[in-house]
């Protein structure tokens, strides 16, 4: 996961719009490594109140080593020149972080419609 925050002046359509139409295709280029590639971007709570970070992306890899790798190459911001150059017009790199995670999920029981018959799909 890799956790991140827009640069200062930038409202959240235009980042969301500069990461999706500019940036992801420009790391596409390089992605070699990872299975999914998938963004989660926060969104404000009903206050305006910001978060600490505008969006996790979320890299999904075959192997340890692999994960690892790029880890390693975030963490030394050992990345092609383009990309750092276009993460500058897009986040505050300062802000940035990246981590392993090991996830587990619980399989849900079907939910219960109101009354009492099973739900069709939602």
């Amino acid at each position: 996961m890799i956790f991140l925050k827009r640069r200062p002046g930038l409202s959240h359509a235009e980042f969301r719009a500069y990461y999706e139409d500019h940036h992801v295709p420009l790391c596409l280029r390089y992605m070699a490594g990872p299975r999914r590639y998938v963004r989660h971007y926060l969104e404000p709570g009903p206050d305006g109140e910001e978060g600490p970070f505008d969006v996790i992306t979320e890299l999904t890899f075959d192997n340890l080593a692999m994960r690892d790798a790029v880890l390693e190459a975030l963490r030394r911001d050992a990345l092609p020149a383009d990309v750092i150059a276009d993460e500058r017009n897009l986040f505050d790199r300062s802000r940035s972080r990246a981590v392993a995670i090991d996830s587990v999920e619980t399989a849900l029981p079907p939910r219960m419609a109101p009354d009492g018959a099973k739900p069709g799909h939602d």
